[in-house]
């Protein structure tokens, strides 16, 4: 705690940030909790990605020796991958969200093609997809658990330090003024006392 002036003006300013951090806190709080939920929620949703990329990628997996005959067309046509983002703002922080991924358009003569190259080619998109999503969905449970532990020290701050030692520091400064405000009072009878003996003993008659 910084050292405490015991005057009036301070006591004022004290009872202001005391009742600025209390005004602020339950913000805080509140914010801390919209937080956590958030995070809960993605990280499910992030479970439910990562659960249909492993079901894609064993779909995939069933017909892989089908790829090795295509695989430099397949790279081809899947390597110009860009995620479209957009943010969602949760408690005034924006996290990323995709809002889909766009391929290359592949260009292949239909009848020099076998003929599961195009359920292949839609395969690979739905997991390549659902791989991005679910790596997005993870950028924003980061972003969420930085601004949670920001939150966090925040709320710590106010509870543990600012408010105790706001009102530790108008009750002292209260117990001061009050201490000498009595002093006062005291010096004031102490004065009055002796005025009455020397008015009584003539000296100011």
């Amino acid at each position: 705690m910084t050292k405490i002036k015991f005057t009036k003006g301070e006591l004022k300013r004290q009872r202001d940030a005391l009742r600025q951090y209390e005004r602020y806190l339950p913000t805080l709080q509140l914010k801390k909790q919209q937080l956590q939920l958030e995070i809960v929620h993605q990280l499910h949703l992030g479970e439910q990605k990562r659960a249909e990329e492993q079901a894609q990628q064993k779909g995939i997996e069933e017909w892989a020796g089908l790829l090795s005959e295509a695989q430099s067309l397949l790279q081809s046509w899947l390597s110009q991958r860009t995620p479209r983002l957009g943010a969602r703002n949760v408690a005034g922080v924006d996290i990323p969200v995709c809002e889909g991924v766009d391929f290359s358009i592949p260009q292949y003569d239909l009848f020099a093609t076998a003929f599961w190259v195009d359920s292949a080619v839609e395969a690979l998109k739905k997991f390549i997809t659902t791989r991005q999503e679910r790596s997005i969905i993870e950028q924003g449970i980061e972003i969420l658990r930085q601004e949670l532990r920001i939150t966090t020290q925040r709320v710590n701050l106010f509870e543990k330090v600012k408010i105790p030692e706001a009102k530790e520091a108008i009750r002292l400064t209260k117990i001061y003024l009050g201490d000498q405000m009595s002093n006062a009072v005291g010096r004031s009878k102490i004065a009055k006392r002796k005025i009455e003996t020397l008015e009584e003993a003539g000296v100011y008659a």
